[in-house]
């Protein structure tokens, strides 16, 4: 029987198998238990227009370019004293995944809360 794993296919398999594991590795988390990662400074807020799964794997994988293009525009930040104090107040849901030494959270949209 023919080969049919070719480096390229294999190659891709490998970066799904990455973003699966992150997949399950994420979960909803209320911001008030997350506040020993903010006040550590390790927690990182992705703005709900990106993926949080595409950029814990970015970030995983050492994409610096790509990181620093979020970081320039503000869509990935460590999070901010205001936004902590602002999350803490209205109980907020976070989807969470951990890429050591950070904690990448983002707000849970109210149809997600289900």
């Amino acid at each position: 029987m023919p080969q049919t794993d070719e480096p390229e296919s294999a190659g891709l398999r490998a970066e799904d198998e990455v973003r699966a594991r992150i997949l399950g590795e994420t979960a909803k988390i209320g911001w008030c238990e997350l506040q020993g990662f903010f006040a550590a400074g390790h927690a990182v807020s992705v703005a709900t227009e990106l993926d949080l799964i595409e950029v814990a794997y970015e970030m995983a994988q050492d994409n610096d370019q790509l990181v620093a293009k979020w970081l320039d525009t503000g869509k990935v930040r460590v999070v901010s004293d205001a936004e902590a104090i602002q999350w803490l107040a209205a109980d907020t849901l976070m989807w969470t995944v951990v890429i050591k030494p950070w904690v990448l959270v983002q707000p849970v949209l109210p149809k997600e809360q289900a």
